[in-house]
């Protein structure tokens, strides 16, 4: 027994690997800082694994960050365009009135110019009586020859073809003969002046159909026309200046009607027929406003 414990004592002392297995110091320290580590890089390991979930947590909701992101982007794009709809609509108000002011205006000198051309021509058309006789008038129609006293007018009245047979032939001042000819045309233009376009073209449409040969046919024509335009009825305002043309070419409202059919193709989208209606104006009537307004046209066109 004392043997077994020599030798064993006597082979863990030749032995310098388990000498230094139970007898460095040094050794035992360096395996308590690498175990130290290990549990310093498993922390670690933890609080990246934790930075990961955080990051595809994160990765996971960006598209809803980027949705968002494109509907204030959005939302920015419309508040602008809903600012310049606003701007172009009060221009275009401001337009609209324009135009229908010089509609108005236009309409008033037209109608003035051919009110006094007819006064003109009844004054030429009168009766110059040889006596002086208080108040004492005759009423003809156009194309009847003047005479000389109240009774020679009378007679010419129930002779003379074209002439109406029951014009007044008494003192004091006859009633104009187309005075529900003028309230009918007034009616029918107030109507559009009001912005019922529809219910002035019917008007104007019953007036032509009314007075056939009335002077301001073509003033109605020319409505119907304009009418049809500010319902953005493009093609039926086009036929309506179309037919004022036909039927009056030297109509002071022809130029404008061309004007009016020029318009209208442009906002048909037919450039190329608006450039040449607007040449033919020019050609055709070159010393009317229209004519003017439509060099500008194609000046700007280019």
């Amino acid at each position: 027994m004392r043997l077994r414990a020599f030798l064993l004592l006597l082979l863990i002392g030749g032995n310098p690997a388990y000498a230094g297995l139970f007898n460095d110091e040094e050794a035992r320290k360096q395996i308590a800082a690498q175990q130290a580590l290990i549990t310093e890089l498993r922390s670690q390991v933890q609080a990246l694994e934790a930075r990961i979930i955080k990051l595809d947590e994160a990765l996971s909701n960006q598209p809803l960050l980027d949705l968002h992101n494109q509907i204030e982007h959005l939302r920015v794009d419309l508040n602008k365009l809903q600012g310049q709809i606003e701007v172009l609509g009060n221009e275009s108000e401001l337009t609209q009135k324009r135009q229908k002011d010089f509609y108005i205006d236009l309409d008033d000198r037209v109608r003035r110019i051919e009110q006094h051309g007819e006064t003109m021509g009844s004054h030429s058309s009168a009766l110059a009586p040889k006596e002086k006789e208080a108040d004492m008038h005759s009423s003809v129609d156009a194309g009847s020859a003047p005479d000389t006293d109240a009774e020679t007018t009378a007679m010419a009245s129930a002779a003379a073809p074209g002439v109406s047979s029951s014009a007044p032939v008494s003192n004091g001042s006859a009633a104009p003969a187309d005075s529900s000819e003028a309230q009918a045309y007034e009616t029918a233009y107030a109507l559009f002046k009001s912005a019922k376009y529809k219910d002035a073209i019917s008007h104007f449409n019953k007036f032509i159909k009314s007075y056939p040969a009335s002077s301001y046919l073509p003033s109605a024509q020319y409505w119907i026309g304009n009418s049809y335009f500010a319902l953005r009825d493009f093609k039926n305002a086009i036929t309506a200046q179309e037919k004022l043309l036909s039927s009056y070419p030297d109509s002071a409202k022809a130029p404008d009607a061309m004007l009016n059919i020029a318009s209208s193709q442009q906002e048909m989208g037919k450039k190329t027929a608006a450039k040449k209606t607007l040449e033919t104006l020019i050609a055709r009537y070159p010393g009317s406003d229209a004519a003017e307004k439509a060099k500008r046209r194609l000046a700007n066109s280019k």
